[in-house]
């Protein structure tokens, strides 16, 4: 079946019927799953195989499962990872890269088995004086280097986990000083100060997704990046990014007018593919009234996103011990 330019939310911890009917009609290319979601284990293996019948085929369902205050999935049923800025910090330097792909390669293991194939990171940001809270301590670190190698440690145990990573927020959001959730964030650093927010995402541009910024560049345009046609192609000519470009979620305050408007502006930009994440049907509506079925590039880098989900061979249990020993106060 055909799929389109978007990726929705749902409202509970079931589909419903109108829900149901209504992914049926929209076609999204996926499904992005939050707290509101996830009851159980066995709630989330129901719920995922549901969104994926609504539309006919092996739609591919994301989350946002970081560590920390990021975190959808959490105890009983899962572990309680600590924020990334605080794990690697604790990671004794020479050991700090495969603890992180480690922690990244169990994340996947518990997202597998609920039917999770997409995790909406590593954040790539970088972590500065003025970092807005909200981002903060989800970083890597502040080096533009450390953050690439570390990044790439996290991305690389997710897919050995058999989950896509996301790099987020593309092309940095490390300058921000306003929560992009209820405002519009810009930064006034000129195009050379940049480089640094830049060179984490151009270290890891071979991966196969990532995430827009709502912020805006003033040394590159007026609008928000994930809505600016010279962003994103910043994002792809300079930064070399050709994996599949998606908006973070166009219900945060950041971005103005009606939603419709909104995933017309981002696809205009040259975004791929539109994430609405809250759930509500009126909003996603709109949304699916004007976003086109994915063809042509967009529809190629999709494809080419989802041939790397691949089962893991390695032993779980085995790597949770070789993770135990290398950051014990890494679970919470």
């Amino acid at each position: 079946m055909a799929a389109r330019a978007v990726i929705f939310g749902c409202g509970g911890t079931e589909v419903s019927a109108a829900e149901r009917a209504f992914f049926a009609e929209a076609e999204p290319w996926g499904f992005i799953l939050f707290a509101r979601n996830v009851e159980s284990p066995e709630q989330l293996r129901r719920l995922t195989a549901g969104l994926r019948d609504s539309v006919g085929r092996d739609a591919p369902v994301l989350v946002d499962q970081e560590g920390g205050r990021v975190q959808r999935l959490r105890p009983p049923h899962w572990r309680d990872w600590r924020p990334m800025l605080d794990e690697a910090a604790g990671l004794a330097p020479g050991v700090q890269a495969r603890g992180l792909w480690l922690r990244a390669r169990l994340m996947a293991s518990e997202l597998r088995a609920v039917g999770i194939d997409v995790n909406c990171a590593p954040v790539l940001d970088l972590a500065g004086a003025g970092t807005h809270g909200v981002i903060r301590n989800r970083c890597l670190g502040g080096v533009p280097g450390d953050v690439a190698r570390l990044g790439r440690a996290v991305a690389e145990g997710l897919l050995a986990g058999g989950v896509l990573p996301v790099v987020k927020h593309m092309p940095g959001q490390g300058r921000a000083t306003l929560d992009s959730h209820l405002a519009l964030p810009e930064v006034t650093a000129d195009r050379l100060e940049l480089e640094d927010d830049f060179a984490p995402f151009r270290a890891l541009a071979d991966l196969p997704l990532a995430m827009t910024a709502h912020v805006v560049y003033r040394a590159l345009d007026v609008r928000p990046a994930t809505q600016s046609p010279a962003v994103v192609g910043l994002m792809r000519d300079d930064i070399g990014f050709d994996g599949l470009l998606m908006t973070d979620d166009l219900s945060m305050k950041a971005l103005a007018g009606g939603f419709g408007d909104r995933a017309r502006a981002s696809l205009a930009a040259g975004c791929d593919v539109v994430l609405h994440c809250n759930g509500d049907p009126g909003e996603m509506a709109a949304v699916a009234a004007v976003v086109p079925e994915l063809t042509g590039r967009p529809a190629a880098r999709a494809a080419a996103a989802l041939a790397l989900r691949r089962a893991p061979e390695d032993d779980a249990v085995a790597l949770a011990a070789e993770y135990a020993a290398l950051s014990p106060a890494g679970v919470a």
